[in-house]
């Protein structure tokens, strides 16, 4: 008679064969000895599972093989399923064979504390770690929740180009390279100028990607490359631009608090200030953050963009994202709308997070009227002849359209309460690094 072999099974579907016999294969994440009793903690990516190695339940020579694994090592265990409170997950695998895969030389991370620079430079091992698998599980659950929620109200992925004749912020910080032989192509700072073409040939549009700034910023909220989600809707006022914001952050939040609560738990975040998003955001002009800022001793002159700091103030003053609109027009980038009431200001928004984590989100409606954004052109000294075509949408069936982006890499530094950025993406760029 032929024996079947075991199922193969995720740690994490370990509940769905209590009682039966299955293959685990991962790594090796501890292991201890008791006499007779071999104890192994492995990890396979979906959770921790604890094996329970008893000399005399599997063949001698697997249960010697025991005692030549290292952390790190990768294994198949096959055993039975047992419901166990005790142990990671609730469930733990009594065992009768156990297959090294490969056995790992010293791991060079230790449970001891490493230092940030140490941990940055083994950064492809260091994603194996349980905090850092929490967060870029919250990561990928932020990120299919943002894609359902634009398909969900009927926005077409649009993907954008990386490579660009252009700046579209008007900012000198960007990375250049020859594109062949045309001449300097520049890497995307953004997908907005060809999401509003396609938004007058889709009408609701998104595209969700790597973009890219050569700020020589330190801080711990920048990246020199991180992703943005973009939206961009013809017809669009500013105030469905900030509904739309509104309603995308809410949505997000609420769905990583509702699939991975265990593992913001984990990372030991406090869970209030994230549930506050079920309320409506509070919003504030530019006139009156400044107001706040200059009660709270951070006074500024009219004109000036927020910068960290003042973001942090403001931000710390709302228990859920605050709304911050109609900046003046010389702090904004040339493509925004003047406010119709008061032609200083430009009908834009920045979102900020609170608990001192700032900007998330910053949008805009759109300059419509060829005449005005020709004007703002000339005015930011931008060359014209890359930007005929984008000038060309004002020609031909121009309408009211607006749009912002979303930093993916900033939101989840906020959901998951992280101090630096860059634990929020698998292999971060930063002004001193590039390796691994």
């Amino acid at each position: 008679m032929i024996r079947e072999k075991p199922v193969v099974s995720d740690i994490a579907e370990l509940y769905r064969h209590n009682g039966q016999t299955v293959t685990l294969r991962g790594w090796v994440y501890h292991l201890r000895s008791s006499g007779k009793v071999r104890f192994l903690v492995l990890r396979d990516g979906t959770g921790l599972a604890q094996a329970v190695l008893v000399k005399g339940n599997l063949p001698e020579e697997d249960f010697q093989e025991f005692e030549r694994l290292t952390l790190e090592s990768s294994v198949a265990l096959t055993g039975l399923v047992k419901a166990e409170p005790r142990a990671p997950g609730g469930y733990e695998l009594e065992a009768t064979g156990l297959t090294p895969i490969h056995i790992a030389q010293d791991y060079p991370i230790s449970p001891k504390e490493h230092g940030v620079a140490f941990l940055m430079d083994r950064r492809h091992l260091w994603l194996r770690s349980p905090r850092q698998q929490a967060i870029l599980r919250v990561r990928d659950e932020v990120c299919r929740a943002c894609r359902d929620f634009f398909h969900d109200r009927g926005f077409v992925l649009v993907d954008t180009p990386i490579l660009t004749p252009t700046a579209c912020e008007g900012t000198t910080s960007l990375f250049e390279t020859d594109y062949l032989d045309r001449g300097k192509a520049y890497l995307s700072q953004s997908g907005q100028l060809y999401l509003e073409a396609a938004a007058m040939a889709l009408g609701r549009v998104y595209c969700f990607g790597p973009t890219f700034r050569a700020e020589k910023s330190k801080t711990r909220r920048h990246l020199t490359e991180f992703w943005m989600v973009e939206a961009e809707a013809a017809f669009y006022t500013l105030e469905d631009v900030m509904e739309l914001a509104e309603s995308l952050v809410r949505t997000v939040v609420l769905r990583v608090l509702e699939h991975q609560e265990a593992r913001l738990h984990l990372l030991e975040r406090d869970i209030a200030p994230l549930a506050a998003v079920a309320e409506p955001f509070p919003r504030l002009s530019y006139a009156q953050a400044l107001e706040h800022l200059k009660e709270h001793g951070k006074e500024m002159a009219w004109g000036d963009d927020l910068g960290g700091d003042e973001e942090t103030v403001i931000s710390q003053l709302f228990p859920r994202p605050v709304l911050v609109h109609r900046y003046p027009q010389e702090a904004k980038a040339f493509y925004m709308e003047p406010d119709p009431e008061d032609p200083r200001l430009a009908l834009c928004v920045d979102m900020l997070a609170p608990e001192g984590y700032g900007e998330i989100v910053g949008g805009s409606q759109r300059i419509a009227d060829l005449d005005t954004l020709l004007a703002r052109i000339r005015e930011h000294h931008l060359p014209e002849e890359p930007l005929e075509w984008y000038l060309d949408l004002r020609r031909y069936g121009s309408v009211p359209h607006g749009g912002f982006g979303m930093g993916i890499e900033r939101l989840v530094a906020w959901i998951c309460g992280l101090h630096h950025v860059r634990e929020t993406i698998p292999f971060p760029r930063l002004l001193d690094r590039i390796y691994p």
